[in-house]
C-alpha cells in the first residue's frame, strides 16, 4: 500500500514562518509572513491553500527556511491500516420477542472495542500535539535568548562559538526529551491497554451474565408453557377416556336392558318335562340337602302368603341373600338374563330382577 505522510499543510507552513524569523529577525517579508498567517487555528481542508508567490515575494529568505523546515518532516509516514471488514451473518430469531441473537452481540462488542480504540488514538494525538507545542515554545526561548547572547558588538568566533553550544545543547536536551516522552507514551499506553482490558473483561462479564440470565428466563418461559400443554393433553386424553369407558358401560348396560326385556321377556316352563331336572327324585334322596333352616322375612310382622306367578314382588324379598346362587345342586335349570332362583319361605321363586315380576314358582320345594 502507499504511504501517505501525515502532515498538515498549515503547520508546515507555519514551522517555515517560525524558521525564518529565527535566520533574519530582520526580514520585513518574513515577519510579514508570520503576521499574517496569525495563530494556528483549526480551518477546513479546501481552506488550507495559500498563495507561494507572497511568501516567495516578501521573504528574500524563503528558501534557505523552506530547505530547513524540509530537515523537520517526519522520516516515517504513517500508513493507514485497512480496517477489516465486517460481516454480519443472520441466524434468525429463536423466539417471537425482540431478543439479541449471540452474532449481534458480537458485533456490538467489536463496535464498542473499536471505539475505544479510536479514543485511545484521540488521546495520544492529543498528548503528541502538547508536547509538539511545549518544544517549540522551549525552542523559541531558546532562540531568544540566543540572539540575546549574540549582539553585533561581540566578535565573530564568540558568536559561532555560542551558536554551537546553543545547538550541542540543544540536541542533547532534544534527545532526552524524546528518550523521555518515548517512555511516557508507553507508559500511558500499557495504562490505557490495561484499563481497556478490563474495561472489556467486566462488560463481556456484565453481558455473560445477562445473557445467562436471559436465557434462564426464556427456558423457565419455555418449560413452564410446555409443562401445561403436555398436562392439559394429559388431561384431555383421560377426560376422553374416562367419557369414553362411561358412555361405553352405559351403552352395555341400555343394551343388557334392552336385551332383557326383548329375549327374556318370556321363561319358558318346559324344563319341568326334562328328567334332568327332577328335583322330587333327587329331593328324596338328598333329603338334609334341601333342609336350610329358619327362613328370616326382611320385614319383622310379615308372614307367609302364598305367591302366584305374575305377582311383582318387592325388591327387599329378591336380594342377593335370598339368592340360589347354584340351580343345579338342586336340580334346577340354569337362569339367564335378568331372572334369578330366589327362596321365599319354602318356596322357590323365578323372579325378574328389573321388574320384580314372579316369572315361575315352585311350593313346597325345602322342608
Amino acid at each position: 500500500m502507499d504511504g501517505k505522510i501525515n502532515k498538515n499543510p498549515y503547520e508546515m507552513f507555519r514551522n517555515v514562518s517560525v524558521r525564518i524569523v529565527h535566520v533574519s529577525p530582520r526580514d520585513n517579508g518574513a515577519a510579514w509572513w508570520a503576521r499574517r498567517i496569525g495563530p494556528l487555528q483549526p480551518r477546513e481542508p479546501q481552506k488550507l491553500m495559500y498563495d507561494l508567490s507572497d511568501l516567495f515575494r516578501y521573504g528574500g529568505l524563503s528558501a534557505i527556511g523552506l530547505a530547513l523546515s524540509a530537515t523537520g518532516l517526519p522520516a516515517s509516514a504513517a500508513v493507514t491500516q485497512p480496517q477489516p471488514a465486517k460481516v454480519t451473518t443472520f441466524l434468525g430469531m429463536a423466539d417471537a420477542g425482540a431478543m439479541q441473537q449471540p452474532a449481534e452481540r458480537s458485533e456490538n462488542r467489536g463496535n464498542r472495542r473499536e471505539l475505544r480504540r479510536e479514543s485511545r488514538q484521540q488521546r495520544r494525538e492529543a498528548r503528541q500535539q502538547q508536547r509538539r507545542e511545549t518544544r517549540q515554545q522551549q525552542r523559541q526561548q531558546a532562540r531568544q535568548q540566543q540572539r540575546r547572547a549574540s549582539q553585533p558588538s561581540n566578535a565573530y568566533e564568540r558568536t559561532w562559538e555560542a551558536r554551537r553550544q546553543a545547538r550541542e545543547n540543544y540536541r542533547a536536551q532534544q534527545s532526552r526529551s524524546e528518550r523521555r516522552e518515548a517512555r511516557q507514551d508507553r507508559r500511558e499506553a500499557r495504562r490505557d491497554y490495561r484499563r481497556d482490558q478490563r474495561r472489556e473483561t467486566r462488560q463481556d462479564r456484565r453481558e455473560a451474565r445477562r445473557d445467562y440470565r436471559r436465557d434462564q428466563r426464556r427456558e423457565a418461559r419455555r418449560e413452564a408453557r410446555r409443562e401445561y400443554r403436555r398436562d392439559q393433553r394429559r388431561e384431555a386424553r383421560r377426560e376422553y377416556r374416562r367419557d369414553q369407558r362411561r358412555e361405553a358401560r352405559r351403552e352395555y348396560r341400555r343394551d343388557q336392558r334392552r336385551e332383557a326385556r326383548r329375549d327374556y321377556r318370556r321363561w319358558n316352563r318346559s324344563w319341568r318335562n326334562n328328567n334332568r331336572y327332577n328335583w322330587r327324585h333327587y329331593r328324596a334322596q338328598n333329603r338334609r340337602h334341601y333342609n336350610l333352616g329358619r327362613y328370616y322375612a326382611p320385614y319383622r310382622n310379615y308372614s307367609y302368603r302364598r305367591l302366584s306367578i305374575g305377582f311383582t314382588l318387592g325388591s327387599l324379598f329378591f336380594g342377593n341373600r335370598y339368592w340360589i346362587n347354584d340351580p343345579w345342586s338342586y336340580r334346577l335349570p340354569q337362569v339367564y338374563g335378568p331372572y334369578k332362583w330366589v327362596r321365599y319361605y319354602d318356596d322357590v321363586l323365578l323372579v325378574n330382577t328389573y321388574s320384580g315380576e314372579v316369572v315361575d314358582v315352585i311350593y313346597d320345594f325345602f322342608w
